[in-house]
């Protein structure tokens, strides 16, 4: 051990101890002077400690997914609406175990979290019958010799399947990818994005629950005062004790039994003093933030960024969801139109609540405008 902290624990180094009339030892804890301890990067482990053990993480997943799966995707052929289409059956069922809403809605969750989703095109006959979405952890991009994605390999229950990409009237697989600045082929999630203020969220909690069982008693210091030095195995004794059984966050605040000739000296903050509070606000606030989601729509306290919740709703919609649905929407066009005489996907926004004002405020511009003709109007409006 360094010479410093020998000193500054009241250790002893090689040199022998100089005798006094009176000598007091403090023994102190230095764990919270470490590195501190982030959650690993990876899908599985994000997934379980954000969306399975952070209700901000929980939250914001659920909301934008459930929330873009209001928007209905219809089929488009010439720039007119097609009900009756073999895209728009497969669309709304696409196989025998989900509906269209249940695969959209893994689509935008996956994308949160894990910043791809994959889609499989099941193909008989050299048609396009089916669609299953695949979950992202069990994918690993094939690249080929020009660096290019030319298989996918799926990995479940101990087997590997791989799915190639130039057989059939489409390319079997659909690979979505949020964008990342340094990986060719994966994207990356708001999840990972927020894995800083996930940490400390998380570890907030963790810190409040330990002081609640253990009384919430504050940390401090031991100092010894009984007019005589401690022996050595004395004072590494008390010194491994009280680091092994009184440092860290699942013994904060843990009561202790003290001996003849030591005290408990108070010396750390106590959580009101740091501001714990609004600290832990603050990580909910950037967690929120990662995922495009206004703090006020999740009763985060100290965001007074939005009028109202209206306000704060229309937000939402503008800046996240619209991208997002769109994006998608027009992932899956490029994707299936081949299979189904260049047919499209589009998102039809008219049935959303939350867009009714704007969508009035662009009829009544084109209504207005004299100059153009009812088919131009029409068109306009996407009629």
């Amino acid at each position: 051990m360094p010479n410093w902290i020998n000193r500054l624990l009241g250790g002893r180094d090689n040199a022998p101890a100089e005798r006094k009339a009176f000598a007091g030892h403090t023994l102190l804890s230095l764990s919270q002077l470490g590195a501190a301890n982030w959650s690993h990067r990876g899908f599985a482990s994000l997934v379980n400690e954000g969306f399975g053990k952070n209700p901000v993480v929980y939250r914001c997943v659920r909301l934008i997914a459930e929330t873009a799966n209001r928007v209905p995707l219809v089929v488009s052929e010439g720039g007119r609406r097609v009900d009756e289409h073999p895209l728009a059956t497969l669309v709304a069922r696409p196989n025998g175990r989900q509906s269209g809403g249940e695969l959209l809605e893994a689509i935008y969750a996956y994308l949160q979290t894990a910043g791809n989703a994959y889609l499989q095109a099941g193909i008989v006959d050299g048609e396009v019958r089916a669609l299953f979405c695949l979950r992202p952890d069990r994918m690993k991009v094939v690249a080929g010799s020009d660096g290019w994605p030319m298989a996918y390999d799926y990995t479940a229950g101990g087997r590997t399947i791989r799915l190639r990409q130039d057989e059939g009237p489409v390319p079997s697989v659909l690979h979505m990818a949020l964008f990342h600045p340094l990986d060719d082929h994966y994207g990356m999630a708001p999840l990972e994005a927020a894995q800083t203020s996930l940490d400390i969220h998380n570890a907030a909690g963790q810190w409040n629950k330990a002081l609640l069982d253990n009384a919430a008693r504050p940390s401090g210091a031991l100092v010894y005062s009984a007019g005589q030095n401690l022996t050595e195995e004395q004072f590494n004794r008390l010194k491994d004790e009280l680091e092994a059984n009184f440092s860290g966050a699942g013994n904060a605040g843990r009561p202790m039994v003290l001996e003849g000739g030591l005290d408990w000296k108070t010396i750390a903050l106590t959580p009101r003093d740091m501001d714990f509070i609004e600290a832990r606000h603050a990580a909910a606030r950037d967690i929120a933030l990662a995922f495009g989601v206004p703090p006020m729509l999740l009763g985060l306290p100290g965001d007074n960024t939005y009028a109202n919740l209206a306000e704060a709703n229309r937000a939402l919609w503008r800046q996240t969801l619209i991208p997002l649905v769109i994006r998608v929407a027009s992932e899956l066009s490029t994707w299936l139109g081949p299979a189904f005489d260049g047919a499209t996907i589009v998102p039809d926004f008219d049935g959303v609540e939350a867009l009714a004002e704007d969508r009035a405020a662009l009829w009544s511009r084109v209504g207005g405008a004299e100059f153009l003709s009812d088919a131009e109007k029409r068109a306009m409006l996407g009629i």
